[in-house]
């Protein structure tokens, strides 16, 4: 398969990071299906794109032909029986091995036999994904950045058995939506968050330990490290939830106390403080 054979992307999961998949695919001229468990849960994915390209519009970096074509471009899907019709599926549901284990052997069901499966997880290792299925040299992990239409990077992840074709069509894919790729070896984490967790859990630690407060923390990063944005900030934009699920598959994977989470992150989670989404992390919000 060729990157001009791929007309329609399926998106599984209309939060966060997949409504930024879906309209990052529907800009780059794409048929999507974006899909979720509820009616609900798609509209909100379908309100948040709206909200963003409309700011595009009025700040006359888009045209509002554009964004019509965009959003048209757009199919809400509460049945992943839909994905029968994608050429090249991108998961982006909650970071649980085991939800992502049945998404994944419902693809492989109900995808045509060329289709690509991929998908968008944080830290959960690839071969683990495609060994549930029976095409696991089309299986290959696309992991985007948050938020999706702004960050430029996208981690292309092989597992053992991907293939050559698989791995530059989702190369070329990337590119297509306006990424920036880097390739990344399948190990808990990969590049990205295998580097990233571990600081922001180190900075929970200094919160924890009382070695500063959240915004005296953040302000050494930002300006002593030239960050764009505090760790402990950048850990409620993510979800206190995956954090911590990060960590976990880091340090069951690595079996490594290094990846030990912060019993404070722990804390904060059981407590239903994940961040900006639910209005209380480590600051709170409106």
């Amino acid at each position: 398969m060729k990157i001009d054979d791929i007309k329609t992307f399926g998106v599984i999961g209309a939060g966060q990071m997949g409504n930024g998949i879906a309209q990052v695919a529907a800009a780059s001229g794409l048929a999507v299906i974006m899909n979720d468990i509820k009616d609900e849960f798609v509209q909100r994915g379908l309100d948040n794109i709206k909200k963003l390209l409309t700011k595009a519009v009025d700040k006359g970096k888009l045209g509002a032909g554009d964004k019509d074509a965009i959003l048209g471009r757009i199919r809400p899907s509460v049945s992943i029986s839909d994905m029968a019709d994608a050429d090249f599926v991108v998961e982006a549901a909650v970071e649980r091995e085991d939800l992502k284990f049945k998404i994944f052997e419902n693809l492989d069901e109900t995808c045509p036999a060329h289709a690509i499966l991929s998908t968008n997880t944080s830290s959960i290792p690839i071969g683990r994904i495609a060994a549930r299925t029976r095409r696991p040299e089309k299986v290959i992990g696309m992991h985007f950045m948050n938020p999706v239409p702004v960050m430029k990077l996208v981690e292309v992840i092989r597992g053992l058995a991907t293939s050559d074709d698989t791995f530059q069509l989702t190369w070329e894919l990337s590119k297509k939506f306006g990424k920036t790729p880097a390739e990344a070896n399948d190990y808990p984490g990969f590049i990205a968050n295998r580097i990233l967790m571990p600081m922001i859990n180190e900075a929970v630690f200094c919160l924890y330990q009382s070695v500063g407060r959240p915004e005296d923390i953040d302000t050494v990063m930002k300006l002593g490290m030239n960050h764009p944005m505090g760790p402990l900030a950048l850990a409620d934009l993510i979800g206190l939830d995956t954090c911590l699920a990060i960590m976990e598959t880091l340090h069951d994977g690595f079996k490594d106390s290094k990846y030990r989470p912060c019993p404070l992150l722990r804390k904060y989670v059981e407590a239903g403080w994940l961040g900006r989404k639910t209005g209380r992390g480590f600051y709170k919000y409106e």
